[in-house]
């Protein structure tokens, strides 16, 4: 049997800063730790059954180490633990991504609309693995290999957004300067410019393009993002308004959605965006 040893692999070590993510991994390992021991099994004969490295089984009972699904999957078989380890799953994949990034998942998870003009970057929930990979590589400092593949991770796991019944209101403007450049190279564009593409055949997503040409709206200031709720509630900020902060109150709001609404006034249709974009696929 071969052995996958990923101890050394970046990505799956716990942030030492996420106290909730310590503690799920702190009870998944007990409760790996026990089910293994109440079946009289040893360490070592444990690993061999599941084929992985008798270090990596001490790390992740102990809870210093991330389990991948596949591995808490053949732990479930091995142990024949009646689901309990199944049931561990979710939480323990949420421990990978940032704790940032899970506090805005589960904001958009709860949301039945969603706004976004992005000035320079495209939406996260509108990038390939490979564009976000590429573009969150470009941070300064540079991110280490456990960060990045974190961060990966958790701006992929976001896009669960879109197969969430019924599915919310999603509206986003690009500029056409972002859909222009070669993040990642010119086929990673390519295959980002055709996902773009995909996602504008929902019926729930709208995508507008702001041509460069076009420069008397709100949208010079940077970002807008605006996500509503079922209760009526909101949130949303503007790069250069409120400091950049998320607001909530009606007033603060209301001046993030009239110049959201102004630019997507400015902008194309989204008819005449799809084809504006399907022109550049054939270019890049």
């Amino acid at each position: 049997m071969s052995v996958n040893n990923e101890v050394d692999e970046p990505g799956w070590e716990v942030d030492p800063d996420d106290d909730w993510g310590l503690a799920v991994l702190a009870t998944v390992g007990r409760q790996l730790k026990l089910r293994r021991e109440a079946v009289g099994m040893r360490a070592s004969d444990f690993a061999v059954a599941v084929g992985y490295g008798e270090d990596l089984v001490y790390k992740i009972e102990g809870g210093k180490r991330i389990p991948r699904p596949e591995y808490l999957d053949k732990a479930e078989e091995v142990l024949d633990a009646d689901g309990l380890i199944a049931a561990m799953k979710e939480d323990v994949a949420r421990v990978r991504y940032p704790k940032t990034v899970r506090a805005l998942a589960k904001m958009e998870a709860k949301a039945v609309e969603l706004l976004s003009y992005g000035s320079h970057t495209l939406h996260g929930l509108l990038q390939t693995e490979e564009y976000a990979r590429a573009l969150l590589q470009t941070r300064r400092p540079s991110p280490s290999d456990t960060d990045l593949e974190r961060a990966v991770a958790g701006r992929v796991a976001r896009k669960s957004i879109y197969q969430r019944s019924p599915a919310p209101e999603l509206s986003f403007v690009l500029e056409e300067a972002t859909l222009r450049r070669p993040v990642g190279g010119q086929m990673a564009l390519h295959r980002q410019i055709e996902h773009i593409l995909e996602l504008a055949q929902l019926r729930n997503v709208e995508i507008q393009v702001m041509p460069m040409t076009r420069w008397d709206h709100p949208g010079t200031g940077g970002r807008i993002q605006v996500l509503k709720f079922g209760d009526g509630t909101a949130v949303g900020r503007m790069d250069d308004e409120f400091n950049g902060r998320p607001v909530s109150e009606p007033k603060q709001l209301r001046i993030l959605e009239l110049s959201y609404g102004i630019i997507r006034a400015e902008a194309m249709t989204a008819r005449e965006s799809m084809a504006f974009i399907e022109q550049l696929l054939g270019e890049t």
